[in-house]
């Protein structure tokens, strides 16, 4: 009943105070920071003089009927909100009617942080709000219009302008293929419900942390460097490296020359890619089908031409209208095998290079994203430099050129084998359902075995010398190799493999589990209208592939969201998965405490044209679900690598740190920090 009652008051006593048109509250509006650049955040202030006997209530507190102080915002795409209003000079009382309130008489204050995205930024709007006497409680509503004085802008910061902490993105509804939950939503839970609640997301990121020291900056990408050396595109130019300098002469100072090549050409192409493409250029080359598919046939021609079906040289009248010396050709031959090792190399390192470079570019600053360069490229000069000496040191031993012959046909044979992810790549980022698991399988167990056949002597080529006997190296190499054959067959039938989740494709693409043979296990994939395969969650676990979508559930659940920004083709994301999702501590973590939003970068499905928009970090449109999802990643997290792990409210606050790739006992640290800042 007082409810009732104090509403019905404030509903007479507006009415009846309505004709004076008085607020109560006179404004003033600051901006402490005169000159700012393009892409800086900044603070504005909302100054209210209330009048002698009122009070002016704040824009948060316990209660819900009286109306609180509200401001909104013109949209004009000049500036953006970074965080919620903080009001100063406010204090909590216990109304009679209301419950626990937050006033301030006097004066107060309102703090809101926003980011310059244009020259001449105009900040205009309303607000909103109630004014009510101290002594009988009659109360009248508060409207005044705002607008900011003029901010100079100085300079855009394109680095600044890319970090976040921004309101998220457009919310779109779910897109009819692709995206589908893998539990359905509770009733109550609409979609306008989940566009509202994705609309007035923010995070909280901060915005304001110490630059980071150069030399920090440097180890990082050191560290960065070191790290790539390990992903699976890396692997198919080893062979190649070492193959192709089995004819060099002069191997020392021509592998010199490779080592700081690669160092330069890396340089280059990231700082190009990072200043001309941008941070989605990196998602281009590790998912389009175009290079992907380049990628695939030169490795397939070097394979053939490791095998000694034709030979991959500069032709000679391009040699010599280049240099006429001798060996000049050799120079330029290294030249392009340092290219293709850098080009081929980005398909997977871009993503990390990216990030480094997006957290180096500081508006006009050109030394430090080149300097991270560098120093990202060293790891990859030692380790190639080193194999290209490599051949020197073979052929000093005595009779090995038979010896090299053959490692040159295993190379090939290798050479087919790691082309086959480049292929993979292009059918999981466009659901072709080409290569699956069991046939990407089935192709490596084949290649493998006649690699251990080969070593053994059993099968020779053309120019090769029969093996007269089995030595201890061959036996060794054969054995290991037919280990790794054994090892792959349980997976024709649905093993997961877990050494090789970062090359094979994921567990969902197989089609056959020996379990459904003999009436249970995993049934197979489900598919959409189209065709195409649906994303699903490993493990059993439940989840959605929809950011507002997933934001709704967990609303609706009173739960923390767990983001997981992943991608078809990410090799690390398939090693999280295998080897860290799976352990008791984390899964149970995850079934039980956690909404899943599982963020797809690279998934080629289109937006309907409705739904398609202009991205405010790039200027670019995105048109598919892909897009969508990394320009989230990039806007709201500063971040482009895959994998990515985030833990944000059910309004998409940020809880704690998001991590990467990492241990099982960091990843459980990281769960129990978000949950436990959640229950707060």
């Amino acid at each position: 009943m007082k409810r009732i009652a104090a509403i019905l008051l404030l509903l007479l006593v507006s009415v009846s105070t309505f004709s004076q048109v008085k607020n109560h509250a006179t404004w003033t509006f600051e901006v402490p920071k005169k000159e700012v650049k393009v892409g800086e955040v900044i603070e504005i202030k909302f100054n209210a003089i209330i009048d002698e006997g009122w009070d002016l209530y704040s824009s948060e507190f316990p209660a819900e009927d009286p109306i609180k102080t509200t401001f909104e915002y013109k949209k004009n795409g000049t500036f953006e909100l970074v965080g919620k209003v903080k009001p100063i000079g406010f204090h909590n009382k216990e109304d009679e009617f209301f419950g626990t309130v937050s006033i301030a008489e006097g004066k107060a204050s309102f703090v809101q942080k926003i980011r310059i995205l244009k020259e001449n930024p105009v900040i205009e709007g309303v607000i909103d709000g109630q004014t009510c006497t101290v002594k009988d409680g009659q109360c009248v509503l508060l409207k005044s219009d705002f607008k900011f004085p003029s901010i100079k802008v100085t300079a855009a910061s394109t680095a600044e302008a890319s970090k976040t902490d921004v309101v998220a993105p457009t919310a779109e509804p779910q897109v009819t293929e692709n995206v589908q939950p893998t539990t359905t939503p509770k009733a109550d839970t609409t979609q306008a419900e989940a566009t509202a609640s994705a609309e007035n997301t923010i995070s909280d990121v901060p915005v304001s942390e110490p630059e980071e020291s150069l030399w920090s900056f440097l180890l990082a990408c050191f560290l960065g460097g070191l790290a790539s050396i390990f992903m699976p595109c890396i692997y198919p130019i080893m062979p190649m490296t070492v193959s192709y300098f089995t004819k060099q002469e002069h191997g020392t100072g021509k592998a010199l020359v490779y080592g700081l090549s690669i160092v330069a050409i890396f340089t280059l192409l990231g700082f190009l890619v990072s200043r001309v493409g941008g941070a989605q250029a990196a998602n281009f080359i590790s998912t389009h089908w175009a290079p992907n598919a380049i990628f695939f046939v030169v490795f397939i021609l070097f394979g053939l031409s490791f095998l000694g079906l034709f030979e991959i040289v500069l032709p000679n009248s391009f040699v010599n209208s280049v240099d006429k010396q001798a060996d000049k050709g050799g120079l330029i031959g290294i030249f392009f095998m340092a290219l293709t090792l850098v080009v081929v190399s980005f398909s997977c390192t871009a993503p990390i290079a990216g990030s480094l470079l997006i957290l180096a570019s500081k508006g006009n600053e050109v030394m430090r994203p080149v300097l991270g360069m560098i120093f990202f490229s060293l790891p990859f000069a030692v380790v190639f430099t080193g194999l290209a000496m490599f051949p020197k040191f073979l052929k000093s031993l005595p009779k090995s050129g038979g010896w090299l012959n053959e490692f040159k046909v295993v190379f090939g044979l290798l050479e087919f084998a790691l082309a086959l992810k480049f292929l993979s790549n292009i059918d999981l980022a466009y659901q072709w359902q080409v290569l699956d698991r069991e046939v990407f399988l089935a192709i490596w167990i084949v290649l493998f075995s006649i690699i251990g056949f080969y070593v053994l002597g059993k099968l020779r080529m053309d120019k090769d010398s029969p093996v007269k006997g089995i030595t201890i190296p061959r036996l060794l190499i054969s054995s290991a190799t037919f280990a790794f054959v054994v090892y792959m067959i349980p997976g024709m039938f649905g093993a997961p493999l877990r050494a090789l989740s970062g090359w094979l494709p994921p567990e969902q693409t197989q089609d056959f589990y020996l379990t459904n043979a003999v009436g249970g296990g995993t049934s197979a994939p489900a598919l959409t209208a189209s065709g195409r395969r649906k994303p699903h969650l490993p493990h059993g676990l439940e989840g959605y592939f929809d950011y507002e979508q997933a934001l709704a559930e967990a609303k609706a659940q009173g739960k923390p969201v767990f983001i997981d920004f992943t991608g078809f083709n990410c090799a690390n994301c398939r090693k999280m998965e295998a080897n860290v999702w799976p352990q008791p501590e984390v899964l149970e973590r995850l079934k039980k405490n956690f909404v899943i939003a599982s963020l797809y970068v690279d998934d080629k499905t289109e937006l309907p044209k409705e739904k398609q928009f202009v991205s405010t970090y790039d200027q670019r449109e995105k048109t598919t679900i892909g897009d969508k999802n990394a320009d989230l990643q990039i806007t709201k997290f500063n971040n482009n690598a895959q994998p990515f792990y985030c833990l944000v409210t059910p309004e998409g606050e940020l809880l704690t740190k998001p991590v990467g790739y990492t241990s099982a006992e960091e990843f459980t640290r990281f769960l129990d920090e978000g949950l436990t800042k959640y229950k707060k």
